[in-house]
């Protein structure tokens, strides 16, 4: 099973772009990177996963595509990200190695609860690496936000979740501590890493945020 990992970075349009931002996060061991763009054609996202796997071979850095199995499978990324409105894990398995990392998306409590009654049940037979939940604050990453579920329902969640939780949506400094308050050992980020404008000031806030982390766990 996938342990806790601490900062997961989502990238969806980073200002830096998104080979200089890959390679920044590889230089910062960053556990966890995800490639969300939903505006990629099949060919040109595998161009660009290919790319990034490239960055991220050999380093402490797993490369996670969302939503597109056939893409992940053909570009060897090391993890596939699943939401509930894409493909299900059943249908995403078939074309994707279940060797490599699963990871699943849950926007309430019902659904996480969902998944981790799947995850119990043997005759299932998907037991994903990780799960995110959130958002936990409002945020305008998504055309149609989810509700924020709030920090309540994501320390209910990681009471009863026999996987690595991760918490995500709307998170930033100013409120990321009560975030860690929850217990949450596993953070994803978006729009404060995206927005960042040069290298330096990426590396900056990666530390900001490890340094908050660490210092709150």
């Amino acid at each position: 099973m996938l342990q806790d990992f601490g900062l997961y970075i989502v990238m969806t349009k980073p200002v830096l772009g998104y080979n200089a931002f890959t390679q920044i996060c590889v230089e910062e061991a960053i556990p966890m990177l995800q490639l969300r763009d939903k505006h990629f054609g099949d060919r040109a996202l595998y161009e660009l996963s290919c790319e990034l796997q490239g960055i991220t071979k050999g380093s402490e850095t797993r490369f996670i595509l969302n939503d597109n199995p056939l893409v992940a499978q053909l570009a060897g990324v090391d993890g596939l990200h699943l939401g509930p409105e894409d493909l299900s894990p059943q249908h995403a398995l078939q074309v994707y190695s279940a060797k490599r990392i699963l990871g699943l998306s849950s926007h309430s409590t019902a659904e996480a609860t969902s998944i981790i009654g799947d995850y119990h049940n043997a005759s299932y037979g998907i037991k994903p690496d990780y799960l995110s939940f959130g958002p936990i604050f409002p945020t305008p990453t998504k055309a149609i936000p989810d509700a924020p579920v709030g920090t309540d329902q994501l320390k209910s969640v990681i009471s009863i979740a026999p996987m690595p939780i991760v918490a995500i949506g709307g998170i930033y400094p100013e409120n990321i501590i009560s975030v860690l308050q929850t217990g949450a050992r596993n953070i994803a980020m978006v729009r404060y890493f995206m927005q960042a404008d040069s290298k330096s000031e990426l590396r900056l806030r990666i530390t900001e945020i490890r340094s908050i982390i660490k210092e709150n766990r």
